[in-house]
């Protein structure tokens, strides 16, 4: 008993903070970690969620954050290459699924066909919602299964654009858009989708969604930030970015 108290004296002791840059469709399984990696290491991890290109430009102007995950490898590899990230920490902590997604149940088909119709104001659909792609890699991403589909013509004028994906699944959930590209990890929990339907989009229809950690300067010696880093790569943190449809 001495010893196990010990040892949470210790802990206690060299528990530390880290302030976490996260990509907007990566909240709720961060949530999850976050949680899991203060019960196991005492480290605690403050999390901002949103665009991983305002993320890019808040740490380029000196904000606060250790670590970044960001929805995309590019973003990170930038980072450390202007000098802002460093060298050798950047991994792939996991890759995203595009989904295309209505808060309606019977709405979507399994192909995304509804894309095609040539009335989508009879079907309802007035707005589609997007995450901007200046700023979003999940919306690049739509943007390129829009233009594989050859649907331009139908679906341009009824875009909608959130800041970040996160944005993007509010404007469905509140369906002031009554489709929208999300993440599948926004709206599914052990492979089930939880609401609406929704179409899985083929990975091939866009660029890959490879999403990128990376040890920012201000995290080097955080002994927290090191910790997280490591905390994602190990089983636990991996078996929760499953449950949420991520590949690793």
């Amino acid at each position: 008993m001495l010893a196990f108290a010990s040892t949470l004296f210790f802990v206690a002791a060299h528990a530390g903070e880290v302030t976490v840059a996260v990509a907007a469709n990566f909240t709720a399984p961060m949530q999850k970690i976050a949680q899991a990696f203060e019960q196991d290491t005492g480290h605690k991890a403050q999390l901002a969620f949103g665009a991983t290109g305002k993320f890019y430009a808040q740490i380029k102007n000196g904000a606060p954050f250790a670590v970044l995950l960001a929805a995309d490898d590019e973003t990170p590899a930038r980072l450390e290459k202007e000098g802002f990230a460093v060298a050798g920490t950047r991994f792939t902590y996991a890759t995203g699924r595009l989904v295309l997604w209505s808060k309606q149940p019977n709405l979507m088909d399994d192909k995304g066909e509804v894309l095609r119709s040539p009335n989508l104001d009879k079907l309802g659909i007035r707005k589609i919602a997007i995450a901007d792609p200046k700023l979003a890699p999940y919306g690049v991403a739509a943007m390129e299964v829009i233009q594989h589909l050859g649907v331009q013509a139908n679906v341009v004028p009824k875009l909608v654009q959130g800041e970040s994906i996160g944005q993007a699944y509010q404007f469905v959930s509140t369906e002031n858009a009554q489709l929208g590209f999300v993440a599948l990890s926004q709206i599914s929990v052990d492979g089930r989708i939880t609401q609406g339907s929704a179409w899985v989009v083929p990975q091939n229809m866009h660029t890959p969604l490879k999403q990128d950690a990376v040890l920012l300067n201000i995290g080097k010696d955080n002994a927290a930030a090191i910790a997280l880093l490591k905390y994602l790569q190990a089983d636990k943190a991996k078996t929760i970015m499953r449950q949420y449809g991520y590949a690793l």
